[in-house]
């Protein structure tokens, strides 16, 4: 199964890009894991809201085939303990999930044909982080979750 992490945005911010690497290199010891980012559209600042969705909607929606099981990281998603995080990844391995997408949209969220074909939306948290932060925070959970399917030391209950 291979893992792609998704958003639309700039490159990973110093701040940050280390930690996302890393993570990501070590997810990649039990799936196959990669970045895949969207640039904003062409001329964002000048877009009102709904037509700056409706483009990245578009770029969202073209990244995406029909088997790739779709999770829409939003804040008024279902909200995951980092074991149930690792059951639904473990789940979805079980199944031949070929490829599992963690998307985070942009910065007004994503439209509405972007949350029909998401098959989970799950939240991090009540909270709302920076989108960097997030990416950093998605990357970490992930390994989590993988070190918990494999009953590694990682996590602590």
């Amino acid at each position: 199964m291979k893992i792609q992490f998704c958003s639309i945005g700039k490159a990973h911010e110093a701040m940050v890009k280390a930690g996302i690497e890393d993570f990501t290199k070590r997810v990649n010891n039990y799936f196959k894991a990669e970045w895949l980012l969207l640039p904003v559209p062409k001329q964002a600042a000048a877009l009102s809201e709904p037509e700056l969705k409706k483009k990245e909607t578009a770029l969202v929606l073209e990244h995406i085939d029909k088997d790739d099981f779709l999770v829409l990281l939003d804040e008024r998603g279902q909200m995951l303990s980092s074991p149930e995080l690792a059951q639904f990844i473990q789940t979805r391995a079980n199944a031949s999930t070929r490829k599992i997408i963690f998307l985070i949209g942009g910065a007004f969220g994503v439209e509405e044909a972007v949350r029909q074909r998401a098959q989970l939306t799950w939240s991090l948290s009540k909270l709302v982080f920076p989108h960097q932060l997030v990416r950093l925070i998605l990357a970490e959970q992930v390994y989590r979750a993988c070190t918990i399917i494999r009953n590694e030391k990682y996590h602590h209950v």
